[in-house]
């Protein structure tokens, strides 16, 4: 089944601002929350849909890659991964939209609550930049990265916060003309996880985390281009305690080709031919991302000819085919002459099949440019 555009989830345009895009989505969390429609059991799908939309365009570099690409921008493990998302993760991510520090939002609307102000903390995001030959980008590759990571070290021990009391938040009532209110904030000992450490073996930091280095395989789509900011969901940094990791950002960098270059998804080759050639006609090999090909030039070609070969560029990233290979043909002029070679070209010059005589219907370059595209 197709997802739905996020701006439409969130009931907004594509030029929203953040807080309206905020405020529409605490609208609709509200609306859809499971807590309120225990009757309906399309709330929790409607509630986590409205979740993935705003984990997507709340996020600035997200948003644009969703912009430029919809939802195949998205996919392969990159991207918001709301289908993944538990109530857990979206209320440790978007606990200040609520108002409260986690846990369900009517705790902190009705001043209910317990225990469930209790909020997993997010490990930090992971930056990488991946470095991509055009066959690579062209067809899609798997990798595997190395990746220098906080992960929980081993021994370390927790204990309930003292200063909640394990519930991740300080509760404080005040009484009004209305009746008594309840404000609920996250605790500033343990950050609302309602843990701190107990014991920690030599050489670990104040959170229980250490350094490691880990071997991740990733799967890159085929289209993508430089510049572009990849994300794998939960293989950043760990956070203290097991709370939820951080993601992985990739960036992409593209490896210029010796002889070919990248128009969108058209590669574009420079062929140049002698005169000679040109005039007769020739096969030839031009190389292609996947590999050399033999082409024929017919007798006759003009310099600024454009040959094309289809379906030899690159996948495109939402699925729509292949680019195409476009051939600029150059008629190659030489600088120095022999003797011999001069003599040769002087007879010729006195032919009258060497006299330009472009014909009524002939066109210049950029018309014949024009014209192909």
């Amino acid at each position: 089944m197709a997802k739905r555009d996020y701006y439409e989830i969130l009931g907004v345009s594509k030029g929203a601002s953040e807080d309206e895009m905020k405020k529409a989505y605490r609208k609709l969390a509200i609306k859809f929350h499971p807590d309120k429609n225990p009757d309906d059991p399309t709330a929790e799908d409607k509630f986590k849909e409205a979740a993935e939309a705003y984990e997507v365009l709340s996020n600035a570099e997200k948003r644009a890659q969703y912009d430029r690409f919809g939802h195949d921008g998205m996919r392969g493990g990159f991207g918001g991964g709301g289908g993944g998302m538990n109530m857990d993760d979206i209320f440790s991510q978007f606990g200040d939209i609520f108002g409260g520090g986690g846990g369900s939002p009517f705790d902190s609307f009705f001043g209910g609550g317990g225990g469930g102000g209790r909020r997993q903390r997010k490990g930090s995001a992971l930056r990488i930049k991946l470095k991509l030959n055009l066959e690579e980008i062209a067809n899609g590759v798997e990798k595997k990265i190395k990746v220098n990571r906080l992960v929980n070290a081993a021994g370390v021990t927790f204990k309930t916060c003292g200063t909640c009391g394990g519930s991740g938040q300080m509760k404080k009532v005040v009484n009004t003309m209305l009746g008594q209110m309840v404000s609920a904030t996250t605790c500033s000992t343990c950050s609302g996880s309602g843990q701190v450490i107990d014991k920690r073996p030599p050489g670990v930091d104040s959170t229980g985390l250490e350094m490691q280095e880990e071997v991740i395989p990733i799967k890159i789509p085929a289209g993508v281009g430089d510049g572009m900011q990849l994300s794998m969901s939960g293989k950043g940094n760990m956070a203290p305690g097991g709370g939820v990791p951080g993601d992985l950002l990739i960036v992409i960098e593209e490896i210029p080709h010796e002889s070919l270059q990248r128009d969108g998804t058209n590669v574009v080759f420079d062929l140049f031919v002698n005169f000679a050639d040109a005039a007769l006609g020739q096969s030839m090999e031009v190389p292609t991302i996947d590999g050399k090909v033999r082409i024929k030039l017919d007798p006759g070609t003009q310099s600024g000819k454009i040959l094309r070969l289809r379906g030899k560029g690159i996948k495109d990233i939402n699925g729509y085919g292949k680019g195409d290979q476009l051939i600029h043909v150059n008629v190659w002029t030489p600088k120095k002459l022999t003797r011999e070679e001069t003599e040769m070209l002087e007879k010729l010059r006195e032919s009258e099949n060497f006299v330009p005589k472009p014909g009524k219907g002939e066109k210049g370059f950029f018309d014949r440019v024009r014209e192909f595209f």
